[in-house]
């Protein structure tokens, strides 16, 4: 208890050098002299009424449900018992429900052990007793004080400060440690509280050297013993801190007179900052004179504007008048053209009739006239049947008297001779035909050998560009892995970022997925790549809205080929919980195992899409197949991969296309050096398949010219056969010409000549019909074109009526027009009348607003005879120089501030510097004096003296230099100083034998003593701080800011 009473001495010591370290004396006044006070502190009460245990409450403490209530005498208590009755429980008790340690018990190490088993908590009730003048807050409290301490099973504790009354008066163990402090009362000091195993320790105990430890922890004096040693260490440690602040001193002061200099330079630039508000003076009521100019020019624009309107009325008003005229005429001319439509319209049923009629003539005399035209033909027909049978006739006649032998044989002669060429020129057909077809086979086998090699050098062209790509890919990632998953991925990978940057993400997708993991084995990259294929390029979402987001950016990164995969999936901080479904193999790894994987979300992903905790990773290949198909595939064992990325199952076996791992290799290096020699090979190799592309393409070329010259030599030889043939068919035709009987001819001919009779007949018949019809047809014709000419007489005259009537009719949209455009005008010259009007008005409101600005920038109108825009040259000519001077010195408020700064930090300083110069000799001085004080007044009291005289020497010595400077640093003391002042008082009280006065009460008496001098004094400075209240009973406070408090 003592550490808690004095630890903090030396804080107060430091704050009161801190506080007055310019008046280290002013305020020492002597008490010695003071007979009041010393009679009062010999006025000492031993009653004994405070701090006295009533009684002790226990409930579920230690083994005990209830224990107690204990009510305690006020003298000297035994409490006797059997063992387990409750005897150390009720000490133990006390200990702990006055704020002492478990540990202080020797009971246990911690509170929740003090908790009866099987239940919640404990409580402990203590009530002291609070009588006399000692009394701690008598008006509170009341005669007793109720300390109620509540013990939770997790080793919490609740204090509960009651009244007599029972009334909560605080929850704080801060007020605990004041009461306790105030009863003297320390309950870890074993001459207060001696415990069963201390009393055991101090009584085993043999040797003189633990029996002064044990009566140096009793008295404090250990404790007091590392007070002064952490003093001494605090002394040192100020010294140091002080001989640095010295050090910087200097330099600072330096600083601050620099800043001095500077501020004394602004003096010119305070009179060109007047005259510049000078000059914005005169610019605001320049502007206030200009815009009243502006408004009285519009007012009289305005006016002029008004006076014109007259002329757009009149203007109007004449258009009226056209319009009107330019409609009477157009009425008049399209009645008189109603009067002719009416006799046209009249005339039209007759002209109908009559054109319905020629039509019906028309078409009557075309029937006709087909008629006739149809008889004519079969006459003509008859005619031409007639003279073709007489000419058979007199042919068969004349052939059967000419014809002899000698043309038969010349015949035959020829026949032969045309046959035996027939079959030469087939012959040399069939051969050609052969030479054909064995070319255009030979050029078809080439065409496909060429369409084969095209797609081949295709192929090869693509394989060439992939590893150009890989090639760039990877030099690209010396400075960043990402190259290596597409030239477009790291632009990608931005755009990601800037999206999430701006919000547009959820949460931010995680991906490429291959750019997430690392291997633990180097070996193993081409077997995770064959495992993972495409998933290594994908991406992971946590939802579908992220997912169309990042559909949009992939959409504007990769325009062209294949996109990356996206999977959507709930992100997760944890990875699966797989131990059950899990492969376990004490010699190989799952691809689970053989990553390390920092994100969960990748960790989950893979598991859901491709399950790697099952797949195991095998090196050898005669391994995996002895593994995996050796008839006992491990538990949860699905496919093995191989260090060449082969891929087995149970059953069977699939071998890798891929030769080097692409995305996981760690040698960067060797990679790019493996890509550049595949690269020359494939290069080298295509460039061979050219070459032999471009003679395959010579010989197609060679080949279908000779097809085309066997072409066109077979087609001329199957000409000249087609002719042999003709001619011996023509040959084979002609045959010896036979007697025929003439009769059935000549009959047939007297048949044609009575048929050719009978339709001679009918000719004429539909011939002078046809004519009839046809003068009735002419008839009508002439009475229709007649009746047509009379009405277009009719509507001739109606022509000059319709042109008239279009002048007119012109005229009125003219008119109308003119009309419409004055109005128009007289319309718009009206709204902008008005608009000028809504201008004035706004200007008017603007004037009078620049008006109330300018008073309120210069109440006095000046009369200004510059221009605006004169006054803002020079103001900006003015400002411009102001800036100048303030670039070459500085900002004036900047000049000032880092001049008030630099006086402040230098007197911060310096004052900061005398106060620990103040502090070190008060510290030594303190110490020194408390250790000669303590040790007089021991030696005083133990030679006897009366009581008054060690009071005085108390006063003489202690009090006057724990009370130096006390109205100046005493009312911002903490209440921590204050609770360490009172301890060092009580100390000094417990060593003389009798009560001595507060500091409170010391400060009080010598506040009013001083403020009593300054108010007697009205010569004294600080006699204006203190002004008396309208009611003249009581003194306004300093730091009021109003009157009224």
């Amino acid at each position: 208890m003592s550490k808690r009473k004095n630890n903090h001495l030396l804080e107060v010591a430091r704050k009161r050098a801190k506080s007055s370290p310019a008046e280290p004396t002013e305020d020492e006044e002597r008490i010695c002299s003071d007979q009041g006070s010393s009679a009062l502190w010999a006025q000492h009460s031993a009653s004994g009424e405070v701090g006295i245990i009533e009684k002790i409450f226990l409930k579920n403490f230690m083994c005990h449900s209830l224990l107690g209530p204990f009510t305690f005498g006020s003298n000297v208590n035994f409490i006797v018992g059997s063992n387990g009755s409750g005897k150390s429980a009720i000490l133990t008790a006390l200990i702990v429900g006055l704020g002492g340690k478990a540990q202080t018990t020797n009971r246990g190490s911690s509170l929740k052990g003090f908790v009866k088993e099987g239940e919640s908590s404990a409580e402990i009730s203590i009530t002291l007793r609070n009588r006399g003048q000692d009394a701690y807050k008598p008006d509170v409290f009341g005669q007793s004080i109720t300390i109620d301490l509540r013990i939770s099973s997790e080793g919490l504790r609740t204090y509960k400060l009651k009244s007599k009354t029972g009334l909560l008066v605080s929850s704080k163990k801060e007020e605990l440690v004041a009461i306790l402090d105030h009863f003297n009362i320390q309950v870890d000091n074993p001459v207060s509280v001696l415990t069963q195993e201390m009393s055991k320790h101090f009584l085993h105990s043999k040797g003189e050297g633990d029996k002064y430890k044990f009566f140096m922890k009793a008295t404090q004096l250990e404790q007091m013993k590392e007070d002064y040693s952490y003093i001494m260490k605090t002394k040192t440690v100020t010294q140091n801190t002080l001989e640095k602040h010295e050090a910087t001193l200097q330099e600072i002061r330096n600083k601050y007179k620099e800043k001095e200099d500077r501020y004394k330079n602004l003096a010119s630039l305070d009179e060109m900052q007047e005259k510049l508000n000078h000059l914005k003076h005169q610019m605001a009521w320049a502007l206030v004179a200009e815009m009243e100019e502006e408004v009285k020019h519009m007012r009289e624009r305005i006016a002029e504007e008004e006076k014109s309107t007259i002329k757009y009325d009149r203007k109007v008003e004449e258009w009226k008048g056209k319009v009107a005229e330019a409609e009477r005429r157009y009425k008049q001319f399209h009645d008189q053209l109603e009067c002719v439509t009416e006799r046209v319209q009249k005339l039209q049923p007759e002209c109908g009739q009559l054109r319905n009629k020629a039509q019906e003539c028309n078409k009557a005399f075309r029937t006709a006239e087909a008629c006739f035209h149809k008889q004519k033909t079969n006459v003509r027909d008859l005619e031409r049947d007639k003279e073709q049978l007489l000419k058979r006739i007199n042919e068969l006649k004349y052939s059967i008297t000419q014809l002899n032998a000698a043309d038969s044989q010349t015949r035959m002669k020829q026949l032969n001779q045309i046959q035996a060429e027939l079959d030469a020129l087939t012959l040399q057909e069939s051969t050609l035909a052969q030479q054909v077809g064995q070319f255009q086979q030979a050029c078809a086998s080439a065409k496909d050998k060429l369409s084969k090699m095209r797609r081949e050098e295709h192929d090869l062209q693509r394989a060439i560009d992939k590893k150009q790509h890989e090639l760039a890919a990877m030099e690209g990632s010396r400075q960043g892995g990402l190259r290596r998953f597409g030239e477009q991925m790291p632009a990608f990978i931005a755009a990601i970022e800037e999206a999430d940057r701006q919000g547009q993400f959820r949460r931010k997708p995680v991906g490429p997925l291959g750019f997430c993991i690392r291997l633990r084995d180097a070996d193993l990259g081409l077997a995770v790549e064959s495992c993972l294929k495409s998933l290594m390029l994908a991406f992971c979402c946590d939802n579908y809205m992220d997912e169309k987001v990042l559909q949009a950016l992939m959409i504007q990164s990769f325009p062209h080929g294949q996109r990356p995969q996206i999977i959507v999936t709930e992100f997760t901080d944890a990875p699966y919980n797989i131990s059950h479904r899990a492969i376990d193999h004490p010699e190989y790894p799952s691809v689970l195992q053989a990553l390390d994987i920092d994100n969960p979300v990748v960790t989950n992903c893979l598991i859901d899409m491709r399950g790697i905790e099952t797949v195991l990773l095998i090196k050898n290949n005669k391994d995996a197949r002895r593994v995996m198909q050796g008839g006992h595939p491990p538990r949860n064992c699905k496919e093995a991969f191989t260090r060449e990325g082969d891929q087995v199952y149970n059953n069977r076996y699939y071998s890798s296309s891929q030769q080097r791992a692409r995305y996981l290799s760690h040698d960067v290096e060797q990679e790019i050096r493996h890509l550049q020699v595949s690269l020359r090979t494939q290069e080298a190799h295509f460039k061979g398949f050219k070459q032999q592309i471009r003679d395959v393409i010579t010989n197609i070329n060679q080949n279908e010219a000779l097809l085309k010259r066997t072409l066109d030599d077979h087609r001329r030889v199957k000409d000249q056969c087609r002719k042999l043939q003709m001619e011996v068919n023509d040959l084979c035709v002609v045959e010896e010409p036979q007697s025929e009987d003439l009769k059935p001819l000549e009959d047939e001919l007297e048949e044609l000549s009575s048929r050719l009779a009978v339709c001679q007949e009918e000719y004429e018949t539909e011939q002078q019909q046809m004519l009839t019809l046809k003068r009735a047809y002419e008839e009508v014709e002439l009475l229709y074109r007649q009746h047509k000419e009379t009405i277009n007489s009719v509507a001739e005259e109606a022509e000059p009526i319709k042109e008239e009537l279009s002048k007119s009719d012109q005229d009125v949209e003219k008119s109308m027009h003119h009309k419409k455009h004055y109005e128009e005008k007289r319309k718009a010259h009206i709204n902008n009348i008005q608009a000028q009007k809504m201008i004035l008005e706004n200007k008017e409101q603007e004037l009078k607003a620049s008006v109330v600005k300018a008073s309120e920038i210069c109440p006095e109108r000046l009369d200004i005879r510059r221009t605006a825009k004169s006054l803002d040259n020079e103001i900006s000519h003015l400002k411009h120089k102001i800036s100048t001077q303030q670039d070459q010195h500085g900002d004036r408020d900047t000049i000032i501030r880092q001049y008030q700064e630099a006086l402040e930090n230098y007197n911060s300083v310096a004052q900061h510097v005398k106060g620990l110069k103040h502090f070190i000799h008060l510290l030594s001085k303190i110490t020194n004096t408390r250790h000669n004080v303590y040790t007089e007044m021991r030696r005083l009291r133990k030679f006897g003296l009366h009581p008054q005289i060690i009071i005085n020497f108390y006063r003489c010595t202690i009090e006057r230099i724990l009370t130096g400077c006390l109205t100046v640093w005493y009312s911002s003391c903490t209440a921590c100083d204050c609770k360490a002042l009172r301890g060092a008082v009580r100390t000094a009280q417990a060593i003389i034998g009798n009560k001595l006065p507060a500091l409170q009460d010391i400060y009080q008496s010598r506040c009013l003593r001083k403020f009593k001098k300054i108010w007697s004094d009205s010569s004294h400075p600080a006699h204006g701080l203190f002004t008396i209240q309208p009611l003249g009973r009581t003194f306004r406070s300093i730091q009021a800011r109003t009157v009224s408090y």
